[in-house]
C-alpha cells in the first residue's frame, strides 16, 4: 500500500504545472482588436440613436359609463336640457374643443351647470314649478371635436357682496391629456349684465372673448350660441382655479 502511495505522489507534481499554466491563459487578457472602441461606443449610442419610447396619458375611460350614446347605449345625463316645464329661452349651445395646435380634441367630456331662465337653481327638495328641470349636462365631442347642447337660457343670479352675475352656464372639460377638470364659464354676447358680472370683471378685457358665445343663425327652432373652447396655444380659454 505504501509502495502505491509513493508512486502515485510523482504523477500529482507534474500536473499541477500544467494547471498553473491553464490558469495563466485563463487570467491573461484578450488581445486588443482595432477598431474595437469604436465598435462599443456604437453600441453606447444606439438606444439613443433609436429613440425614446414615448410615453401616453392613461385614458380617459368615461366612456363607457359617462358618455354612452355612441356605443348605443341611454345615457343617465345627456345633452338636452329642456324639460316640458322648463322656464326660460330655448337655445342651443354648440362649439369645438381645440388642443394647442387648433386641431379637435375628438375625446373630450364636456359638463355643464345652469340656472333655469329665472335664476333659480336646482335644489333637492325644491317645491319651484319647473321641478324636472335639473340644470346639468354632459356631451362628449365628436371626431371634428364639436360639442352640442340643447336647454333654455338662463338668468341673472346672486353674486359675492350683493352683486348679480350675469347670465352664464358653468363649464367644465376632461380629455386626454387633462387628468383635472378644467373649469370655465360660458356667458352670452349682447347681455347687458355682462359689463357689470363680477366674476367677468376678473378677466382681462383681452381675453374675455373667450368666454363669451355669439349668437349664430337659429339651428331648427332654437337660436343658437358659438363658442370654441381652447385647451392651450393662442386664444386658450380662460380657466378658473376649482
Amino acid at each position: 500500500m505504501a509502495e502505491r502511495k509513493s508512486r502515485k505522489a510523482p504523477a500529482a507534481k507534474k500536473a499541477k504545472p500544467k494547471a498553473r499554466a491553464r490558469a495563466a491563459v485563463a487570467k491573461r487578457p484578450a488581445p486588443k482588436r482595432a477598431g474595437a472602441k469604436k465598435a462599443m461606443s456604437r453600441k453606447a449610442v444606439a438606444p439613443a440613436a433609436r429613440g425614446l419610447t414615448p410615453s401616453q396619458t392613461v385614458g380617459p375611460y368615461f366612456a363607457y359609463a359617462l358618455t354612452p350614446a355612441k356605443y348605443r347605449l341611454k345615457p343617465i345625463i345627456a345633452d338636452d336640457l329642456v324639460t316640458p316645464d322648463a322656464e326660460g329661452e330655448r337655445i342651443r349651445i354648440e362649439g369645438r374643443v381645440l388642443d394647442a395646435d387648433g386641431k379637435p380634441v375628438s375625446d373630450a367630456l364636456i359638463e355643464i351647470w345652469q340656472a333655469d331662465g329665472k335664476g333659480r337653481y336646482p335644489a333637492a327638495g325644491s317645491a319651484r314649478s319647473n321641478a324636472a328641470f335639473k340644470g346639468f349636462g354632459r356631451a362628449a365631442s365628436n371626431g371634428d371635436g364639436r360639442y352640442a347642447f340643447a336647454t333654455v337660457k338662463p338668468g341673472p343670479v346672486p353674486g359675492p357682496n350683493r352683486t348679480m352675475q350675469a347670465p352664464h352656464v358653468s363649464v367644465s372639460v376632461l380629455a386626454r391629456g387633462v387628468l383635472k377638470r378644467l373649469h370655465t364659464r360660458i356667458y352670452f354676447d349682447g347681455e347687458p349684465g355682462n359689463a357689470r358680472d363680477p366674476i367677468l370683471a376678473l378677466v382681462p378685457a383681452s381675453r374675455r372673448a373667450t368666454l363669451i358665445a355669439k349668437r349664430a343663425e337659429a339651428t331648427g327652432a332654437m337660436p343658437c350660441y358659438v363658442l370654441d373652447i381652447r385647451l392651450q396655444g393662442s386664444g386658450e380659454t380662460v380657466f378658473f382655479a376649482s
